[in-house]
């Protein structure tokens, strides 16, 4: 599905190339619930964008459904399915709900068929499908409906770069529950998450630890988060089952 080789990403510094990804080798299976995790600074959300195409790769090749899209452009690599939503969800003004919803399917829908998107993410179409998507809307409303228009393209790999970032602790809540829905409903193909968040590590089918630019670790959620819990690398202490800083 996913498949990174040697993959490295360096820019420019005051002592030459600095290497922020490097040589990464990944494989990603059709319809799981991946997590990514790791020490800030690791390359987790930079790996993210050489995935999607935001930054391009200095070295290495990136392959997606066994075609080889490292040359390929973000509109390309939307257009075949990929999808990312970024920290702080972008807010439209004079755009209502509906009319992003519609936008993202990129297909006529109708009113009945946008309600079912949001409410896959928990929100009632009738408060939210005529409401202007600006700073009326919350942090936590904003990635519900971000999440809605991921669901409504259809995206076949969906990135979510700390979806727990500026938001309350009753928003969080909120959007474990969604996640939980998307992985039971195996809604949005192969969902892939940054966080360090415990509960979203707590529900996810594979864990993959970054640091140093590198994959540390990789596997099944079962043998790798107890390790991760015992070093708390991944998860400190005052961060387990809360939002982050």
């Amino acid at each position: 599905m996913l498949k990174l080789e040697n993959l490295s990403f360096a820019v420019d510094g005051d002592n030459g190339n600095r290497e922020i990804i490097r040589n990464v080798n990944l494989s990603l299976q059709e319809g799981k619930f991946v997590a990514v995790t790791g020490p800030n600074g690791g390359g987790k959300s930079t790996l993210a964008k050489l995935i999607v195409g935001i930054e391009k790769p200095t070295g290495g090749r990136i392959f997606f459904n066994g075609e080889d899209i490292t040359e390929k452009s973000i509109t390309e690599r939307a257009n075949m399915g990929i999808s990312f939503a970024f920290q702080q969800p972008v807010r439209f003004k004079g755009l209502d709900v509906f009319d992003l919803i519609r936008l993202a399917s990129n297909k006529k829908i109708s009113v009945s068929e946008a309600c079912k998107y949001l409410s896959e993410v928990g929100l009632c179409a009738r408060d939210y499908n005529n409401r202007e998507v600006n700073s009326s809307l919350s942090g936590g409303e904003l990635k519900r409906i971000e999440i809605a228009t991921v669901l409504a393209r259809g995206t076949k790999l969906s990135l979510f770069d700390e979806p727990e970032a500026g938001i309350d602790l009753w928003s969080f809540q909120n959007l474990i529950k969604v996640f939980e829905n998307m992985q039971k409903k195996n809604l949005g193909g192969t969902i892939m998450v940054i966080s360090h968040q415990e509960r979203i590590l707590n529900i996810a089918d594979e864990i993959i630890v970054v640091a140093n630019g590198q994959v540390k670790n990789h596997g099944k959620r079962e043998d790798i988060l107890p390790e991760l819990l015992g070093t708390q690398m991944a998860v400190p202490a005052c961060e387990r089952g809360g939002v982050a800083e």
